[in-house]
């Protein structure tokens, strides 16, 4: 198998989870931003696939890499953090490019707080994983794997 027949899956990190390993460790782990992203791409690669990870703190941008990924990637796994919640416009990227999309968060959205019930990401994605810690990553990964695999 060629570098060019391995599927590729972009992973989108939203807002501020450029801070892990040091922000709410007890919500949100001890494991780094970078360290989540390593455990990713060792795991695509026992899984056959790429694996893409970008992380911004802008909703704009965020949308970009949505619609720029339709050319290029065969599969998203996003966590939008807070844009969970909020974005209509990155609801809007995905349901637009039509890529198989898995939502994962690290903490159990739905024992939070009340306004982190809602997603706006889960009516257009195949699936969404949460509260597992970086786990969920991982969880996600193998979830798209097997969901193009079948596909």
């Amino acid at each position: 198998m060629t570098s060019s027949d391995v599927p590729s899956v972009l992973v989108l990190h939203g807002p501020n989870l450029n801070l892990l390993g040091q922000r709410e460790p007890g919500i949100y782990g001890s494991l780094t931003l970078n360290e989540i992203n390593a455990l990713l791409e060792k795991e695509g690669r026992v899984l056959r696939l790429g694996v893409r990870c970008i992380q911004s703190n802008h909703e704009g941008e965020l949308v970009d890499t949505i619609q720029q990924a339709a050319a290029t990637e065969s599969g998203l796994i996003i966590n939008a953090a807070a844009y969970t919640h909020t974005s209509v416009a990155l609801r809007d990227a995905i349901a637009a490019v039509e890529i198989p999309t898995v939502e994962v968060h690290l903490s159990n959205i739905y024992r939070r707080e009340p306004f982190r019930h809602h997603s706006y990401i889960a009516p257009v994605a195949i699936g969404q994983i949460s509260g597992f810690g970086y786990y969920s990553y991982i969880l996600g990964l193998h979830a798209l794997a097997n969901y193009l695999e079948n596909a």
